[in-house]
């Protein structure tokens, strides 16, 4: 929501946490994760993240479900940042894995808005190494909830 200058204070308040790690983010995963922040417009985010250990499966490679979660919480922030008065939540994540990424390594979750609907808006995310390789990617479908929001 824009207050009556047009400002967007969420989106704003992103701008003042680029470079900034998300380790006191008001999502628990999105502290657990804690991803530093690199970019964010109106209706797109950047975050990068280092795969720790506890982010892997058994082969030591970024596990999916830790993938599948850094996507959830980048788009979940991104659409969170445009504003909307009501919440929204995801409906289906549908991913695909596409290469492996290893304990140690530097990632990046990079999120668009594909469409905003009134009340279904729909996005893509897609991980990639520091050299370009794409580890993951994502569509997704979050709904508006009842659930009023504060700016």
């Amino acid at each position: 929501m824009t207050d009556a200058a047009g400002m967007n204070p969420r989106l704003e308040f992103f701008r003042t946490q680029i470079g900034n790690d998300m380790s006191t983010s008001i999502s628990p995963l999105g502290r657990w994760l804690n991803g530093t922040l690199r970019e964010v417009s109106f209706g797109a985010m950047v975050v990068d993240f280092t795969i720790r250990e506890d982010m892997t499966n058994p082969m030591g490679v970024l596990h999916g479900g830790a993938a599948s979660a850094i996507m959830d919480e980048v788009v979940g922030a991104m659409v969170f940042a445009l504003g909307r008065e009501f919440g929204y939540t995801s409906v289906n994540l549908n991913c695909d894995f596409l290469n492996p990424a290893r304990r140690g390594e530097e990632i990046t979750a990079r999120a668009r808005v594909v469409r905003a609907g009134r009340n279904i808006i729909h996005c893509e995310c897609e991980i990639s190494s520091a050299e370009g390789r794409i580890i993951a990617k994502c569509a997704t479908n979050l709904v508006q909830t009842g659930v009023r929001l504060e700016n």
